[in-house]
This record gives structure tokens, sequence and C-alpha cells, in this order.
């Protein structure tokens, strides 16, 4: 089972959670107008793409709530943000020749996940709910919840993904397609923000 056939046959809920996929359809290279098979394609070539798709999924097994947990902060929505991590994962296999090695394979995922989250909040009106894994809510206060969602897109973002995530200022910053300094001073700014409102925000 791939993560791109796996919406399919996993129900609506999101599951308790990742589920390990395989890549028996994945032979082909989309991105090859040829369609050329890893058999045909050089062995060097070919080493590099298994090793890939054996590091995308460890990232999948190992990651997956970080990853639904930050996508249901932005997308508002823990279906839909199950879906965009599903998604963002089968767009990393399907276009894995696209990923550069000019920064971290995790942060280039991040950016994929990040994005459909994203696009999934602008397509369609969030529902008023607290964000979730698995029916629990993560230890934000409600109050602060509140005064992190009339942030700024980008400073959200950020917040969710340095606090969330746990991700470095470069990682948040390949993930974004900004310098680390950007991040920096988006993240002070969603703490200033935050602080006028709030006595103490975490660090």
């Amino acid at each position: 089972m791939t993560i791109a056939t796996m919406k399919q046959t996993t129900p609506r809920a999101p599951a308790s959670g990742p589920q390990r996929f395989h890549h028996a359809d994945m032979s082909r290279n989309p991105l090859d107008p040829g369609g050329r098979t890893k058999e045909s394609t050089p062995l060097a070539d070919h080493w590099s793409m298994a090793a890939r798709r054996t590091e995308l999924e460890a990232l999948y097994r190992r990651r997956f709530h970080v990853f639904l947990r930050v996508a249901t902060a932005i997308a508002r929505d823990e279906q839909r943000a199950y879906d965009a991590v599903q998604d963002g994962f089968a767009a990393a296999i399907r276009d894995e020749r696209r990923f550069r090695e000019e920064g971290p394979l995790e942060a280039w995922v991040w950016r994929i996940v990040v994005n459909a989250a994203l696009k999934t909040l602008r397509d369609e009106p969030p529902t008023d709910v607290t964000p979730s894994v698995n029916g629990a809510a993560p230890s934000v206060d409600p109050e602060l919840r509140a005064r992190i969602a009339d942030l700024p897109e980008r400073q959200r973002t950020v917040l969710f993904l340095r606090h969330f995530a746990d991700l470095d200022y470069r990682s948040i910053g390949e993930a974004l397609g900004i310098s680390p300094g950007t991040v920096g001073a988006t993240l002070s700014a969603a703490h200033a923000s935050l602080r006028r409102t709030l006595e103490e925000v975490p660090e």
C-alpha cells in the first residue's frame, strides 16, 4: 500500500498512527516522460532513489504525529490535516527527484506538508475545533491558542514549526523558503505580539 492510495483504503477518521507503506507502484518515475523503470536507470541513481524512499518511509513512521499536530494547528481541522500529511508524503514520494539535497530531506517534506495544510485552510473556511491529535488536545492554554489564531499566517506557521515540531531556524527556513534570519525575526514578532496580551509565552 502506498501513501498515495492509503486515503482510499482507510476510514475518514484519522488513524491512531502512521501505517506502513510500500513502493510496489513506484517503479516508474512519474517525472520521466520516457517512462523509464528503476531497472533502466543508472545503478547509482537507483541506489540513491531507494535510499531516499527508505528515508522518507522512516520519517513518516517516526514523525507522523508531529506532522499531524502541526498540520492540524495550521488547517484548524484534524481530518483536513490528516489528508494534508497523507497528500504531502505522497507528493514527496512522487516528486522525489525534485529534492536537490540542498538542505535536510525532512525540511523539504515539511515544506510540502505545510503548503498542503495552508491550501486546505484557504480553500475551505476553518471549523471551530480545538486542534488535537487522535482526540487529545495539545497542552496549549485556550487563551493562548485564541491569540495564536489571530496572528498573521507566517507568524503562526513559524511558531508551530518551532514549538510543535521543534525544528531549528535553518530547517524552518528551508520548509518555508525564507532565511534563518527571517525565521528569527518572524518568531520574535510573534512572541512580541503575544506578550502584549499575555503575561508569559513559552520560549
